[in-house]
């Protein structure tokens, strides 16, 4: 399968630079897999669309202010921190890395250091002056957010919008390990879940620390060749029991966003191992797990938990791009995205979102 069968062409100008307001007022897309319907509506009206009968995963990762910039004899580095190692140690993107010698301390701001250990490629490897939550700490005081590249290109600034800090993390985020948002959430309200919960829908939360290699674009001629960063995850025992519990009842698994999907889909096990006894002949079971998970999502994979998701639209040749198409088919999510820059909507992270039920 070519990599260049998931490229296509998209105006400037239908990149967001900024997130609906408010949040829940963006644009839906959504698209049914069976009938291969395409419907506009507005996400707010997504409680109009789920009941009793339908249960959300939402993750519930908090971005950190993952862009440092650093200090070095009166020059600037810009790091980006992209996985966490050790209780001290990250690996980092760093602009202009090439000009750092093994050993040099970087100061950001008062009294935050990183020592440059090693590298390997593109990955370079800092072991900070503090540990654990007292490094996250220091790190939320003088870091920035971790907005995307193509967003700050559009907006033809530098990364000094402080609405970013609301703006790049979801009403409900609770558990900091994220340098990208979990995207697809970013929709929600207070109000959204309020009503959603009113309508007997079931709402559970899960946790993937999004790392920058679920958004690297393919870099290989094949789709099959590609590698996929791995990502920490979490699902926790009475999380997993009711979620399974949802599943033999019949009701609807919604995952909303990739992250989420990349977590049910990592925990799902043959439904005999987990020792469930089923009238519906389900063939899997989630079990409690937590760790790093490389799941590689493409076109003819078998989806093993999640009976739907909510989505944002995805950069080209990407990953996600790649996990959505496995999901409804690739001529059915081309056609959405076709409809959807044809209607204008926006695209990436801060874009409008696709519900494929």
């Amino acid at each position: 399968m070519k990599t260049s069968e998931f490229d296509y062409q998209l105006p400037s100008d239908l990149i967001a630079m900024h997130p609906s307001e408010p949040r829940d007022s963006a644009r839906l897309l959504v698209v049914n897999k069976e009938s291969k319907n395409i419907k506009d509506s507005v996400f707010r009206e997504l409680d109009q669309m789920l009941g009793i009968n339908d249960v959300l995963v939402l993750n519930n990762s908090k971005v950190i202010p993952a862009r440092l910039f650093g200090n070095l004899k009166d020059k600037i580095f810009e790091l980006l921190l992209v996985k966490q190692v050790t209780e001290n140690r990250w690996e980092c993107f760093v602009r202009n890395g090439k000009k750092l010698i093994i050993g040099d301390i970087l100061v950001f701001g008062e009294d935050l250091t990183g020592k440059y250990i090693k590298r390997n490629e593109e990955i370079f490897y800092f072991e900070f002056n503090y540990m654990g939550k007292e490094l996250l700490e220091k790190i939320s005081k003088v870091g920035e957010m971790p907005i995307p590249p193509y967003i700050l290109k559009a907006r033809h600034e530098k990364h000094d919008e402080s609405v970013d800090d609301f703006d790049y993390q979801t009403v409900y985020a609770k558990a900091y390990g994220s340098v990208a948002a979990p995207t697809a959430g970013l929709h929600f309200t207070e109000d959204l879940l309020t009503r959603l919960m009113k309508r007997g829908v079931q709402i559970e939360y899960v946790t993937l620390h999004v790392g920058l290699g679920t958004f690297q674009p393919l870099n290989t001629d094949k789709v099959e060749d590609f590698a996929i960063h791995s990502e920490y995850y979490e699902i926790s025992p009475d999380t997993a029991k009711r979620l399974n519990d949802a599943k033999i009842a019949g009701k609807r698994i919604i995952a909303v966003g990739t992250t989420s999907v990349r977590v049910l889909e990592s925990a799902a096990t043959d439904i005999k191992t987990c020792g469930f006894i089923n009238s519906r002949g389900l063939k899997y079971a989630l079990l409690p797990k937590s760790g790093e998970t490389s799941i590689y999502i493409y076109p003819g994979y078998e989806y093993k938990f999640v009976d739907a998701m909510i989505t944002n639209f995805h950069l080209p040749k990407s990953s996600l791009l790649l996990l959505v198409s496995a999901f409804a088919s690739t001529e059915l999510i081309k056609k959405s995205y076709e409809h959807a820059i044809s209607e204008k909507y926006h695209f990436y992270s801060y874009g409008d979102a696709m519900f494929i039920c």
